[in-house]
Formats: C-alpha cells, structure tokens, sequence
C-alpha cells in the first residue's frame, strides 16, 4: 500500500541538546516548540513484496548514509507490524537541507506517519511521537499541532511530544532567514555528542526546568516581551555550550552574526523582533503578526540574506493524497 503524509518542522524555543539514551534518542532535558507552517518535509512510502530492496531518495538524490539512517527507520515500522516487506520512498523538503532548520525533523516525522499509514499500523499520536523520535529526535515534536511540549522521560514509553496550545492560539511569526544554504559540517546528531565535554553542561540543565516553566507561562499570557527575551538568550546559551565543547562546534557564520546584530539594532528603535537559532547557520527571526511588514521591509535592505520564509504555527505532520510517485 502506499501513503503520503506532510509534516512541518519546527522551531524550538527551549531548546534540546543531549541525549541520555543514544539508541532510544531520550534528551538530556524537555524543551518547547512550534511548528512551522513553511517549512515542510512530503513522504511517500510503499510497502510492495515487488521490491527486492529498500529504495530511498530524498530530495531527488540516493545517498547511502541517509538511506541507511531511512532504512532503519523502516526496520522499526516493519518490527512493529510484523511484516517483511521492502519499500520504496520518496521524500522532498521545499527549503534547504542541513542548514538549521529541523529537516531531520520534518523528514522522520513525515516517514513515519506514511510508514505506518502504508504498512497498516494504526498508532495513535503518542504512539507515533514515540516512534518519530527514535529516527530523529526533535521529529517527535512535528507529530503533533501549533506549540508542543516534548515531555522529558527516562523510558521510550514516557518521552514524547504533545500539544501544549492550538496553532490559533498566538498570532507570532517566525520569518527564516536563509544566509546560506550550505550544508553543516557537523551533524547534529553528532555534535550531541560532545555535549558533555562543556565545562557548563551541568549549569544548562538545572536551568531548563525553571524556562520551561517560564516559556509556557509567557505563550499562555501572551507576553510577548518576556517571551522573546527568554527565547533569544536561551538560544545563546545554546550555542555558549557548543562553542566551548571539546572540540568545539561553530555553526554560525558572518552573516548569521550579522543579522543577530541587526535585530539588536532593530529592536532599540522599536521593532519588537527577537532571534533563536538551531543547529546551523540560518536564523529565525520571532515577531508578532502585526509587525511582519515592516521587519520584511528591513531583511530586504540585508544583502547577506539569500531568502526569507515567512512562517506560522501549523498543524502537525497529517496524510496526503497528494503521492510523489
């Protein structure tokens, strides 16, 4: 049978970054996100006894050391459904891969609703967080809708993502900035890795309770200050234990610094508008609604930007009849 399904990526506000559980992608701490209505990862799969191997293209490329990350993925849904067959999938992003912006995300979360759609499995939203996670873990987060919640757990069963607000809830915008669509030299999944080699790792986590709290309070008020400040220094701190890992980890490059600088700038002359950056070199800009005219008028006049997105808060990752073969 064959199956498509869409799903969005997502910007995190508190971040994740760690893992304590390697083979089951359990994080070191929860975070809290939103799905982007702009960014988004289609997925066909078909399970067929006519196909000899598993065949895997992404964005119109066979790769071997994705299809391999893919394949495994395919073992899980074949282990849960008890079934053997190989599958065919093809899967395309409409924004730049590896640059920071969760493509990871989208794509495991789109692979395994068409997955499990397609080989007959009938999980539940939970279910499929928990199994989106283990390709991919921020892919648990693009399962549900509008602002999520990913639950931090000690076991499989109780790390997963939920909706914590609607998509209608808040009306901000995150506009993605692309400075380059270069892919990262170092994988995320990698640089994870070296989260412990940071002398401030330990300081990070016992933080991350209180901004949680703190985060869910500020979209539930609508407090738009508070929030962007939080989220921008939280980004910081982020990037402060990346930079000071052994070896260390720099994604940013001139023109990310550049546009960090600008919002700064921006925002004393009035400009509510706030950063947050992934694990990459492009940047999310935070605004409200209102407030996007005027900061597309300013990125306009960046000549370091190479494109803009214009996101919302979108729905989570939903199936399609829309096939890619």
């Amino acid at each position: 049978m064959k199956k498509t399904a869409i799903a969005p990526t997502n910007i995190a506000f508190i971040k994740y970054w760690g893992r304590k559980d390697e083979i089951l992608r359990l994080p070191t701490n929860g975070s809290i996100s939103m799905n982007l209505s702009g960014l988004s990862t289609t997925t066909t799969v078909e399970f067929d006894q006519k196909y000899l191997k598993d065949e895997v293209t992404i964005n119109g490329v066979q790769n071997e050391k994705e299809s391999l990350r893919v394949i495994k993925h395919l073992d899980r849904i074949r282990k849960l459904a008890n079934i053997s067959d190989k599958a065919k999938v093809v899967s395309t992003n409409n924004f730049p891969t590896a640059t920071g912006l969760s493509s990871s995300a989208s794509g495991f979360a789109a692979l395994t609703v068409a997955g499990c759609a397609a080989i007959g499995l009938k999980l539940n939203e939970k279910e499929l967080s928990i199994l989106a996670r283990q390709g991919s873990g921020s892919a648990c987060r693009s399962i549900p809708d509008g602002f999520v919640e990913w639950i931090d757990g000690d076991t499989s069963d109780t790390s997963y993502a939920e909706s914590i607000f609607p998509l209608d809830y808040w009306d901000i915008v995150d506009v993605v900035t692309i400075v380059s669509d270069e892919r990262k030299h170092i994988a995320t999944s990698e640089g994870q890795k070296r989260v412990d080699t940071s002398p401030f790792m330990s300081t990070r986590l016992n933080l991350i309770p209180e901004k949680i709290i703190q985060c869910k309070k500020y979209i539930k008020e609508k407090d738009f200050k508070l929030f962007g400040e939080l989220i921008e220094s939280e980004a910081l701190e982020l990037h402060a234990i990346m930079l000071t890992s052994q070896p260390s980890l720099i994604y940013w490059l001139p023109a990310t610094i550049h546009v960090m600088k600008l919002v700064k700038k921006w925002r004393s002359e009035g400009l509510s508008v706030y950063f947050t950056v992934n694990t990459g070199q492009d940047i999310h800009l935070i605004c409200q609604k209102k407030d996007v005219p005027n900061l597309e008028e300013k990125l306009k006049t960046v000549q370091d930007i190479k494109k803009i997105i214009i996101s919302y808060p979108s729905r989570g990752t939903a199936l399609t009849e829309q096939h890619l073969f």
